[in-house]
């Protein structure tokens, strides 16, 4: 049994690796476990460009912010976040907009409690424990409604969380929950990985998710994807592979590699 640092909850069993820690460890952070490295080495091992996709995750969310930004943004509710870490949504905004807030929700509570720990002293910026599936109680959390001002329009991001959820947690019900409880011209960020390129690829990480972290990982396609974003006005360039979403100049361009798709709607 690893010792266990006095921020860690006494329910966390330590000897189970964390998706959120897993993707920390891909992302070359140093908020993460000795299980959670070996997993991820793992499943690098199945999949070896996996650390360049979860870098073009993170590239994806620098871009989106920084056009939510641009179109007037300035409230972010990133739900299922992990640990704001490596150039996560509130450093991006500060080196922008440092008057924009952001929430942090999670439901893994190492992450949560990294998260406390880490945002200390930053005042624009706070971290919540809820759980997607139940976007009532997540959205009657006082602790949101007081930080978030939902007459004004909001960025709901969901950074690589939709496929944590099964078909039977029924994801598209609550993207729609949180769809209609925010503002016109508000938008909702998604990422979400994807079999439709590399089948196999996504099926040994499948495999590998069920047995590792207990977390199952649920590919879905573009259509079903793109269904995520019903009653939205999707951005251009639609729902498209990672690197492909408005790329900046330098970044990786190898579309057809990526395992994962994303796009950013916007509630009218």
């Amino acid at each position: 049994m690893a010792n266990r640092p006095s921020w860690v909850p006494e329910d966390v069993d330590m000897e189970v690796p964390s998706p959120a820690r897993m993707y920390d460890a891909l992302l070359g952070g140093s908020h993460n476990f000795a299980v959670d490295r070996q997993a991820a080495a793992a499943a690098t091992g199945l999949v070896p460009d996996l650390p360049a996709v979860a870098v073009s995750n993170r590239a994806f969310l620098r871009r989106v912010v920084r056009h939510l930004l641009d179109a007037g943004i300035r409230q972010f509710v990133d739900i299922g976040a992990g640990i704001p870490t490596v150039a996560n949504t509130h450093e991006l905004i500060a080196e922008a907009q440092p008057a924009a807030r952001v929430v942090y929700v999670d439901i893994d509570p190492v992450a949560v409690a990294h998260a406390q720990a880490l945002l200390a002293g930053v005042p624009d910026a706070i971290t919540l424990r809820g759980d997607l599936r139940y976007p009532e109680a997540l959205l009657a959390e006082p602790a949101l409604r007081d930080f978030i001002d939902f007459t004004q329009p909001v960025a709901i991001l969901f950074i690589a969380v939709l496929h944590l959820l099964t078909d039977a947690d029924q994801p598209a019900k609550s993207v729609a929950a949180l769809r209609d409880a925010v503002a016109p011209g508000s938008y909702l960020a998604i990422s979400h990985l994807s079999s439709a390129r590399r089948p196999q690829a996504a099926a040994q990480l499948a495999d590998h998710a069920a047995r590792q972290s207990r977390v199952p990982i649920t590919f879905r396609s573009r259509e079903e994807i793109t269904a995520f974003f019903d009653g939205l006005a999707l951005v251009e360039p639609g729902v498209v592979e990672l690197p492909a979403w408005r790329p900046d100049a330098g970044d990786p361009a190898d579309a057809a590699r990526s395992l994962g798709l994303a796009g950013l709607g916007r509630r009218l």
